[in-house]
This record gives C-alpha cells, structure tokens and sequence, in this order.
C-alpha cells in the first residue's frame, strides 16, 4: 500500500524555521522523486521543492531559493524540506507527492493520482 505522511508543520514567527519530514511507504525512493508542494486558501498549489536522490537532482522554486533545503535519508524512506527566514508568504498546507522524476515534479504539468499525495501538513508564520 502506497502511503506518505507529513510532518512538522506549525506556527513559527516570521524569520524562524521549520523542518518538515515526508515519511513514504509501499515505494523506495531510489524510484521516484519526491515533490514538495504549498495551498493557501484561495490559491492554487505550487510546487516548492523536489529531489531525486537517485540521480542527485534538486529542484527549488525561485522564491524560495536560499532559504529551503530539501534532502532525503534513503535508510528510512523519509525526505525533509528544511524551511529558514521563514516569511508569511510561505503560509499554507504543506503536501508532499511521488513523481518519476524531478523534472515532472518541476514541470507544472504532471499531477500524481491521490494515492500518491499525503494529507499534508500545516504551516503558518505570524507577521
């Protein structure tokens, strides 16, 4: 059975940090990317960031270059999205999803079937 789970969301104040964790199940990730994608209320979801620790591709979206980190630890099947100078633009539900590669998770165009998505996690940074 295909299963991720997040973790780590919260509240944090402007310019704090948050790690969260991406706990995949039912897949290894020597398989697949993973993606890290955001929703505000009222807003379309983006994608954050994407890594394939198989072929050592990362991928960030460019407004959140320099302040998130994504990384994997294959032994426990669990990606990590490191999130610093945490800014109110960067509230939202917090969703990480399976790609076969880093360039899908990246494109805009290609969308995993709900098996493959978590429940996501909550992030809100007071102003």
């Amino acid at each position: 059975e295909v299963q991720l789970v997040e973790s780590g969301g919260g509240l944090v104040q402007v310019g704090g940090s948050l790690r969260l964790s991406c706990a995949v199940s039912g897949f290894t990730l020597n398989d697949h990317a993973i993606g890290w994608f955001r929703q505000a209320p009222g807003k379309e979801r983006e994608g954050v960031s994407c890594i394939d620790s198989h072929a050592r591709t990362t991928y960030y979206a460019d407004s959140v270059k320099g302040r998130f980190a994504i990384s994997s630890d294959d032994a426990k099947n669990t990606v990590y999205l490191q999130m610093n100078s945490l800014k109110p633009e960067d509230t939202g539900r917090y969703y990480c999803a399976a790609f076969p590669s880093v360039r899908a998770c990246s494109s805009g165009t290609y969308y995993p079937r709900s098996e493959y998505w978590g429940r996501g996690t909550q992030v809100t940074v007071s102003s």
